[in-house]
């Protein structure tokens, strides 16, 4: 049987010992003379796939920035979109906290490590310890992968669960039949109880938090569009308004605003497109890096100039069982274990790799692929179990940390600036605020009003009612829309940016619906007791008559 031209052009470097021969076949590779064809690698990175259901503005890129970055989109003002997905670390997160594997057990060989999320609130919001985690943040199954490589993806997340088709979270109807994958993706983790919720987070809650939210006020140094757009409208229904036409806040425009932010980062500045697009030059240490990469097969999977085909494999990682992958999506065996191929952009940033988030340095991945393992053949049906010696790998590291980096990116510039996280200002050891002060009620139709004092100190408000957390505040006020008991018992606790609550504020309010639940019943009593005198009294008369 006739050899491939992969395998004759790696026979010929195996047996180029000298290095002026290797370097010049590897030249050749790069550069398209000798080897198999170059796929992909001639042109720009194509145009990132707009849906035409949701078009490109500023007025939507900038409220979905907005939105990103806003940690009040999670239930308790914790996480954002951005806390997890943060540009210095190649859109991936720099925190990751131990998280267990399929035993459910921590501290096992099978953990992962995993983005923090929020504290474990129970259907009341309430904190409760989570068996796991405690009362500390609790940690995802997978690790977060780049937000920047799924642009020109039919679908996203590991297992690829967010589908080309958008569907209206409420009420399930199809809103883009083809490229929402950017869409279908935002809404997920909104909802998730590990991510961003509680154990039984409404849509209709986020809306009614994000209509009084303050947007993006527990971050600072906000970027100059993003305080622009805030100092010409201050409030969400606002943005929404200027987004969209009018000030109505849905989980299918906040979707809409938060993949149109997501379609403008596009990475494509790297040393690798500079040197692609100015003619290829074979004295380029990119042209050298570039060969070792072609040679041992990597662009087989992480194609250019996506450096993904977007599909899934099974690399060995993990045994198959302990995380099913895409198989938990499609139902199909032959998906086993399998997870999508991440964009190799902007990887030399991040801290972690792999689903698993197991391995903290490139030496472990090139480990892994040089071990016999079971794993998936390559998309050409070749097994891939490549030799790299030190040389090939400090080449591809090179490749990966410096060659493959836009320096945007890596600088957080525009578009990739982003403002200070909460968590990232918080001074952790800082004293709880006062109770908040000078509060007082204003029952209305069919809603309630809080008002207190502000404080400096700060950060937001956790507003009880009954005992249940209905809302986490950023202004000093809470108007309550669910109001429909007769009388509620509020409390309202101060926060610092460490979370680290005051003693409460307690207001009582007797609401309208009182009198559904106490005058009625007081109006029958007292038209039976004076009909019943009205009786007694023509009884008496009868009697003394």
């Amino acid at each position: 049987m006739g050899r491939t031209q992969p395998q004759i052009t790696a026979n010929l470097l195996e047996r180029s010992r000298h290095p002026r021969t290797r370097s010049a076949l590897l030249l050749c590779l790069a550069l398209g003379v000798i080897g198999w064809p170059i796929i992909g690698t001639t042109g720009d990175l194509p145009p990132v796939p707009v849906p035409p259901q949701n078009p490109l503005s500023e007025p939507k890129r900038v409220l979905g920035k907005i939105l990103f970055w806003d940690e009040q989109l999670s239930f308790d003002n914790t996480v954002a979109c951005g806390s997890c997905h943060q540009p210095r670390f190649g859109g991936a997160d720099g925190l990751h906290e131990r998280s267990p594997g399929h035993d459910g057990i921590l501290g096992t060989a099978d953990d992962v490590f995993a983005s923090p999320g929020v504290v474990h609130r129970n259907s009341d919001g309430v904190a409760v310890k989570d068996p796991v985690f405690g009362y500390g943040p609790q940690a995802g199954t997978r690790a977060a992968p780049s937000n920047f490589g799924g642009l020109w993806a039919d679908s996203l997340f590991w297992d690829g669960r967010a589908s080309t088709v958008f569907r209206d979270p409420l009420s399930g109807r199809v809103v883009i039949p083809k490229g929402g994958a950017l869409e279908s993706q935002a809404v997920q983790p909104i909802v998730n109880p590990a991510e961003m919720a509680d154990e039984h987070r409404s849509w209709l809650g986020l809306e009614r938090k994000l209509a009084q939210a303050a947007p993006l006020a527990l971050d600072r140094h906000l970027p100059p569009d993003v305080a622009a757009a805030i100092a010409a409208r201050d409030s969400y229904p606002q943005l929404f308004a200027a987004a969209f036409g009018d000030p109505a806040i849905t989980p299918v425009r906040i979707a809409f605003a938060i993949a149109t932010y997501e379609r403008t980062l596009v990475a494509d500045q790297t040393p690798w497109d500079k040197w692609n697009e100015t003619g290829r030059s074979s004295e380029s240490s990119v042209a050298r890096d570039f060969a070792v990469f072609r040679y041992h097969r990597c662009d087989a999977c992480h194609t250019p100039p996506l450096f993904t085909d977007n599909r899934f494999f099974h690399i060995g990682v993990r045994d198959g069982f302990e995380d099913p992958g895409r198989e938990a999506v499609t139902g199909d065996s032959q998906d086993e274990g399998r997870m999508k191929v991440p964009s190799l952009r902007n990887i030399g940033l991040q801290k972690t790799f792999m689903h698993t988030g197991e391995f903290t340095d490139l030496e472990q991945v090139f480990d892994l692929y040089a071990a016999p393992k079971a794993r998936d053949k390559l998309p050409d049906g070749e097994d891939y179990q490549p030799v790299m010696d030190n040389e090939d790998r400090a080449a591809l590291e090179d490749f990966f940390d410096k060659e493959l980096v836009d320096p945007r990116v890596a600088q957080q510039r525009f578009p990739f600036d982003r403002p200070e996280l909460r968590r990232q200002w918080a001074d952790l050891y800082a004293e709880p605020p006062p109770a908040p002060a000078g509060g007082h009620t204003a029952p209305g139709h069919g809603e309630v009003k809080l008002v207190w004092q502000p404080d400096t100190q700060a950060a937001d408000y956790e507003i009880q009612r009954n005992g249940t957390i209905v809302s986490f505040v950023t202004r000093p006020y809470f108007l309550d829309g669910d109001a429909r008991a007769p009388v509620y018992r509020y409390r309202i606790y101060a926060r610092n940016a460490a979370t680290r609550e005051s003693a409460p504020l307690t207001l009582w309010v007797v609401t309208r619906w009182a009198w559904l639940w106490f005058g009625v019943p007081l109006l029958a009593l007292a038209s039976g007791a004076l009909a019943f005198r009205r009786r007694r009294k023509r009884g008496l008369v009868v009697a003394n008559g």
